[in-house]
């Protein structure tokens, strides 16, 4: 998919967590897992899956927090217990791609960025979303926040 730039909306409940940013790649999946076991609890969910990432700011930021969640259509009142309805609507730089090239999708949308003069929202929540492709696929939808 090619990089753009967007501005979305994002609305989801879900769970929080931290730890160090190099563990995230098995830290998330585990509390995405005990999401997704408690999704019966969420009013109004959709069937996409979304996680934010506190962004790592510079080399000494080394825990951060992060929430795995799932895509509500309307603004919540009521959530489960130990959850938080998070609402966001900002500017972001984007692309998809399989799951399995996480980290080049990443690598490849900064550097797009930095060519195209996008200043990053070191503030605002990194967002990926995740959507099945079957035969065990999954693509991811990265949302890098930037400066509007």
């Amino acid at each position: 998919m090619p990089f753009m730039m967007v501005k979305k909306e994002f609305k989801l409940v879900g769970l929080k967590g931290s730890g160090e940013f190099v563990n995230y790649g098995h830290e998330v999946p585990l509390l995405a897992k005990n999401l997704l076991s408690r999704s019966n609890e969420i009013l109004d969910p959709t069937e996409t899956e979304i996680a934010l990432f506190e962004p790592k700011k510079d080399e000494e930021h080394r825990i951060g927090h992060y929430y795995v969640g799932l895509i509500v259509s309307e603004k919540l009142n009521e959530v489960p217990t130990g959850m938080e309805y998070i609402e966001t609507n900002k500017s972001y730089i984007t692309t998809s791609g399989n799951i399995s090239k996480l980290e080049e999708l990443h690598s490849n949308l900064l550097d797009w960025a930095e060519e195209q003069g996008y200043q990053r929202d070191l503030d605002s929540y990194i967002i990926e979303t995740y959507h099945p492709m079957g035969e065990g696929d999954e693509e991811v939808q990265i949302y890098i926040p930037i400066q509007a």
